[in-house]
């Protein structure tokens, strides 16, 4: 099993409703929540419990999900659009909608399935399930990123990123404007307290520190340069939209369809129209900068964002 606990106090909203369904949320579908039940891997006040159990407000929930099995990604010819490469690092413009490695509902397909078919050795570097991999950027966030080539480059710029030794900037559209030109987050992140999918800014997370600067404004809509002083999971996301200004199509922390109530039609026929320029999280990692782990060159790339994103700026008419 995993070590990951999470333990859960059933809310008002729980009253009546089935262990297995009060869940769903937690283990990603009704079904997988159902699993785990059986399987033992839930208590409700200590004691095992059935999926059908009809809680009450106050009950304390205790699971431990189990492991998930391994995905070993295999060689699949893919494009890939590499910035750099020696042969200690490759660097490279992910494009979005692309996942990084192979997770629940993507088996292949991946950045790393076309990183083992450009360069077979990288199969010996890292964890098995995601080798060469020393950060990671979300499925639909583009932009730059690192792939270690040998296991000693691996540890080493491993390192480096847990030091925070690492610049980043990324290029985000968030929902309206923001006071100041200048300001960061520090607000610790860790998993949705009801949903397991989901990353928040929770009492106990790990630190988290993000700064930002507004470069562009347009009516309802704010470009930033971010530079996430931390790596969490899902950091710039769960912070801009801790602030009160979600990224622009961002679906999992409020940035698409749950902003457009809240404006009036002709704003909220123009947001509908820039949504459909931009089918996913309009956030892009433009800049990396760190250290070669073997020749001890400070190094800086660079990457465009993607047509997706240029398209809304010029919409927008930002000259960024």
């Amino acid at each position: 099993m995993s070590e990951e606990r999470i333990e859960v106090e059933v809310g008002e909203d729980g009253l009546g409703v089935r262990l297995d369904v009060y869940l769903a949320g937690i283990a990603g579908s009704r079904s997988a929540a159902r699993r785990w039940i059986l399987k033992g891997c839930v208590e409700v006040e200590g004691r095992k419990a059935k999926p059908g159990l009809q809680l009450v407000p106050g009950m304390r929930i205790r699971v431990l999900p189990p492991e998930p099995e391994p995905l070993l990604p295999y060689p699949e010819e893919l494009p890939l659009d590499i910035l750099f490469e020696d042969q200690y690092i490759i660097v490279l413009n992910k494009s979005p909608g692309i996942p990084v490695h192979p997770g629940a509902g993507r088996k292949e397909g991946t950045l790393v399935h076309a990183l083992l078919a450009h360069c077979a050795n990288i199969s010996e570097v890292g964890e098995p399930t995601r080798p060469g991999v020393v950060h990671r950027l979300d499925k639909d966030t583009s932009g730059v990123m690192v792939v270690a080539k040998t296991e000693q480059t691996h540890r080493m710029l491993s390192e480096g990123w847990k030091e925070g030794k690492v610049f980043k900037r990324y290029l985000a559209v968030v929902w309206g404007r923001l006071p100041q030109r200048r300001g960061y987050v520090d607000a610790p992140i860790g998993r949705h307290p009801r949903d397991r999918k989901r990353m928040a800014v929770v009492e106990g997370g790990r630190p988290a520190r993000t700064e930002y600067e507004v470069l562009e404004e347009s009516g309802f809509l704010s470009l930033l340069a971010v530079y996430p002083k931390t790596g969490r999971t899902h950091q710039i996301r769960v912070h801009m939209s801790h602030l009160g200004h979600p990224v622009f199509g961002d679906p999992k922390y409020g940035g698409r369809t749950k902003r457009l109530g809240g404006l009036p039609p002709r704003e909220r026929r123009r947001a509908e129209e820039l949504l459909d320029i931009v089918p996913r999280q309009a956030l892009h990692s433009e800049v990396l900068g760190f250290v070669h782990p073997v020749t001890g060159g400070y190094m800086e790339f660079r990457a465009e964002p993607p047509e997706d994103m240029r398209k809304l700026f010029e919409e927008l008419g930002w000259g960024t």
